[in-house]
């Protein structure tokens, strides 16, 4: 089974969690250096959201965080219990209005292949993000299985 499942506070501080752990999981996936990097910038801004958006900021709520090594792509869901989002509204600035912040949501489009966001849950949301492997790697995860 490749699939990893960690709940952390909505605490900041505990992000380094989902960082390291993305970062050694893009590793093993076979990712380059930049998209390693890239991945795990990209998986911490929409956890860094979660807080700042769906919990406001508040530091005591709880956030799952999932890593699933498929035949085909690395597959990351992160799981809140906040506020629903309507999917509709999760967008990026424009990027002609340079300025600190707000670029998020477009570097999680721009790096992940898929990016899903689901309100359909009883309570919170559901951000599915996934990113192909590389050719060699691809059917390598179910050998492992």
């Amino acid at each position: 089974m490749n699939k990893i499942k960690i709940q952390l506070p909505s605490d900041p501080q505990f992000l380094k969690i989902i960082r390291s752990s993305i970062a050694h999981i893009s590793e093993v996936c076979g990712f380059s250096e930049d998209d390693c990097n890239a991945v795990t910038i990209a998986v911490d801004e929409a956890a860094a959201n979660i807080i700042k958006h769906t919990y406001d900021g508040n530091t005591d709520q709880k956030i799952i965080a999932e890593f699933e090594i498929l035949k085909d792509r690395l597959e990351v869901v992160l799981r809140d219990f906040g506020e629903k989002i309507d999917p509709k509204r999760i967008k990026s600035r424009n990027l002609d209005d340079v300025r600190p912040g707000g670029l998020g949501v477009h570097l999680i489009k721009t790096t992940m292949d898929e990016v899903t966001y689901d309100n359909s849950q009883e309570v919170g949301n559901k951000l599915t993000m996934a990113k192909y492997l590389p050719a060699e790697k691809r059917g390598q995860a179910d050998a492992r299985s």
